[in-house]
């Protein structure tokens, strides 16, 4: 690789990270707005209904945040491994990633899921989503168990292209809501599906490419 290539390549790094610190400090602040446990307060105030008639609709919406946000910083750390010199890292915060999604934060979303605002198509979506979280991250895991680890680092970014869903779902609602104001139950319907297809497209190209 050619010097100018590496810079490049280390450039487009650094904005990665940058880009990455920026929406995960905003997630962070999405979840710190649920400590102390309020069931009044920002996305639960919709959801009264649930917390009203379901008493473990709370516990559920609680798990699948407080877990997710580890999620994030631990699959970004894990998928970064390689260019950062952290390779018993990786393999400390991959079982964390692992851990998480498959015990808490992807079965708690899946409940989540058939709750979902928006109706049919958002609750379909949801589901859907959390069940291919949970599948992918468990196939990743199997394979490095095998130690099939060019396999196993293929679905590990299919994994995370779902968790990031969290990130990109929220960009679609802004880009969406700002063009074109729709009804907030539109909104819902197609950000459900665009939060997270386009980024399994764009993973299983780079894959097809070779280039992850």
């Amino acid at each position: 690789m050619s010097a100018v290539k590496r810079n490049i390549f280390s450039f487009l790094k650094i904005l990665l990270i940058i880009g990455f610190g920026y929406f995960f400090w905003l997630m962070l602040k999405i979840t710190l707005e649920y400590i102390p446990l309020d069931p009044n307060v920002s996305f639960l105030m919709i959801k009264q209904t649930e917390v009203n008639e379901r008493p473990e609709y709370l516990w559920f919406f609680y798990t699948h945040v407080y877990t997710s946000i580890f999620v994030l910083l631990t699959g970004f750390l894990a998928i970064i491994r390689k260019d950062f010199r952290l390779k018993n890292f990786h393999k400390n915060a991959g079982k964390i990633y692992i851990f998480l999604i498959l015990i808490f934060a992807a079965p708690s979303g899946i409940y989540m899921g058939i709750f979902a605002n928006g109706g049919f198509l958002s609750k379909m979506s949801f589901v859907i989503l959390g069940c291919l979280w949970w599948f992918t991250t468990c196939k990743a895991y199997q394979l490095a168990r095998q130690k099939k680890f060019s396999e196993h680092k293929k679905w590990m970014w299919r994994s995370f292209a779902l968790t990031i869903s969290a990130i990109t779902l929220r960009m679609w609602k802004v880009i969406i809501v700002y063009l074109f104001h729709p009804n907030p139950m539109d909104v819902y319907q197609i950000i459900a599906w665009l939060g997270w297809i386009p980024n399994l497209i764009l993973i299983e190209y780079l894959i097809a490419k070779k280039h992850i």
